[in-house]
């Protein structure tokens, strides 16, 4: 079943945050995260928190990025 969900300004705000490109400096073999990976890290974490199927997410067309629909978890 789908829900529509409204993130608070801090949720939008860790959302915006992860789809940074972070700086590093590489050293050995270690390769960092992408951006994409952190944004998909963040709505996993968020999905958990608010109890839906992070990769069902889609926006709500009109009401802005605090709003999106999403598969509810049972």
């Amino acid at each position: 079943m789908r829900k529509e969900f409204e993130l608070t300004d801090e949720q939008l705000d860790k959302l915006y945050n992860a789809c940074k490109p972070t700086m590093c400096i590489m050293i050995g073999n270690c390769i960092p995260r992408t951006p994409q990976e952190n944004a998909n890290l963040a709505w996993q974490i968020l999905g958990n928190e608010l109890g839906f199927i992070w990769d069902t997410v889609k926006p709500v067309e009109g009401k802005g990025d605090k709003y999106f629909t999403a598969e509810v978890k049972e």
